[in-house]
């Protein structure tokens, strides 16, 4: 399978999440789909799980690491992994995160770091997939 630089996606619907899965395969490059920054605070752990469920579907061919971002909570952060997340993101003290993080280690998930590496939003994107497949670096 080739290997796409990291690239990961910010969606905030099921039909961003189809669209840039959709892009990836037809493309045979696995992706990272992010929720939005805090989007736990609003979206809900099961909400996100099975929207990129819906998204992939059973027969999905290629690698889709799914980020869900808990915002400052870890409240949320250990509901996210009592879900079945298994990439979060968490803004908290260092002594919080090493505690969440070997939370998240024991049930098979990860803390996904904060960066500066850069992400594309498809928040209000018009043609999400055009925009996918330039970000992946395979568009005009």
């Amino acid at each position: 399978m080739p290997v796409a630089p990291d690239r990961p996606i910010i969606i905030h619907s099921l039909d961003e999440a189809k669209a840039a899965v959709t892009v990836a395969a037809n493309l045979g490059l696995p992706i990272t789909l992010r929720s939005a920054p805090g989007a736990a605070a609003y979206l809900g752990a099961q909400v996100f799980r099975d929207m990129i469920a819906e998204a992939t579907g059973p027969d999905c061919a290629i690698t889709v690491t799914a980020v869900f971002d808990c915002g400052d909570d870890p409240g949320l952060a250990l509901g996210a992994l009592r879900h079945g997340l298994k990439v979060i993101r968490i803004n908290a003290p260092a002594e919080t995160i090493d505690r969440i993080a070997d939370i998240a280690a024991q049930t098979g998930a990860r803390l996904e770091k904060e960066t500066d590496a850069p992400v594309l939003d498809l928040l209000e994107s018009d043609d999400p997939q055009a925009q996918v497949r330039i970000w992946l670096g395979q568009g005009d």
